[in-house]
């Protein structure tokens, strides 16, 4: 081993240990979101009446479901960025533009997460009240609608996934490797980024339907749960390399 690779290999070692543990923490709060609710049932055709009373009475449900959000897309962040750094000497310009959109996503999502957690809840007491600024709220709460496609909210957690995806196509190519894991976790790169853009076209040329949007791009995020699990293989194997030289 060189000196250069024996620096390296201390932050090789922490990045691939911080990958580990996002890809167990994204599988973790999964978990949890299947107990949490994100929205009032039924919400997409839910009245503004029902939407208000439902936030109301499941304040700290909603709010926890929303938290475990924010904690699952940071994860998924940190996922990304050390997918990008594994590919970074094969192809550094894909590695920092790929490192770059993820930073980006993030951004994305915090914004309408931090609404849900913040705002959401407010607007409701707020519109549920009827006092000062009860119609100021009831205007701006269909505005975040968490359950609609095409609301406000949900615009910036869809631009999340794309630069997610974009990611993803910068990254395909690099990660390929002779090993199957590699092979196997590039494919699911590719997948996810071409699935997805391929649904953002869709939807663009007037394919896709506002009431079909969740369940099209659905089926394009479904490679990227497979990839979750199949880099926990792959970080604990270069947590084995590592620890054994």
């Amino acid at each position: 081993m060189n000196q250069h690779a024996a620096e390296c290999l201390p932050l090789d070692h922490q990045i691939n240990r911080f990958g580990l543990w996002s890809a167990v923490i994204c599988i973790v709060t999964g978990c949890l979101a299947i107990a949490l609710p994100l929205d009032v049932p039924n919400g997409y055709d839910a009245t503004q009446a029902e939407r208000v009373s439902w936030l109301v009475a499941n304040r700290n449900a909603f709010v926890a479901g929303w938290a475990n959000q924010i904690i699952a897309m940071l994860a998924l962040s940190g996922l990304f960025l050390a997918i990008a750094w594994r590919v970074r000497q094969k192809n550094p310009l894909n590695a920092l533009l790929a490192a770059g959109a993820a930073v980006m996503a993030t951004m994305a999502f915090v914004i309408p997460k931090f609404m849900a957690v913040w705002t959401i809840p407010l607007l409701a007491e707020a519109a549920d009240s009827g006092g000062a600024g009860a119609a100021m709220a009831a205007t701006l709460l269909p505005l975040l609608n968490v359950s609609i496609p095409f609301s406000l909210y949900t615009s910036f957690d869809y631009l999340g996934f794309w630069l997610y995806s974009l990611s993803a196509l910068l990254t395909m190519a690099p990660f390929y490797d002779r090993d199957w894991a590699s092979r196997f976790a590039s494919l699911l790169l590719g997948l996810f980024g071409l699935g997805f853009n391929l649904a953002f076209v869709l939807l663009l040329c007037g394919v896709v339907g506002a009431p079909e949007i969740e369940t099209s791009f659905g089926m394009s995020i479904i490679p990227l749960l497979l990839l979750i699990l199949i880099m926990i293989a792959i970080f604990r194997r270069s947590s084995k390399r590592a620890r054994s030289r």
